[in-house]
């Protein structure tokens, strides 16, 4: 690999740890929303949407990972 490319697939890693920082920080506080959320609404449609969207966020977490570590073994 040429290392114009090296240059742009660590461009690409820098934007994915960015990703990562943003997701995480977002997981984060709806975790955090969650938590706080009062007793008598805990089983609530909305608690179930906000768990739903934690799961998701991090299974993106676990793909961004995934992906940084890739582009980093492929150079």
């Amino acid at each position: 690999m040429n290392k114009q490319r090296r240059i742009r697939l660590g461009e690409s890693c820098s934007l994915l740890e960015q990703a990562l920082r943003i997701v995480t920080t977002v997981r984060d506080q709806e975790q955090d929303a969650l938590d706080n959320f009062p007793e008598n609404l805990q089983n609530s449609e909305r608690c179930t949407t906000m768990e739903h969207a934690i799961d998701e966020l991090e299974e993106a977490i676990e793909n961004i990972e995934q992906a940084a570590e890739s582009i980093n073994n492929a150079y």
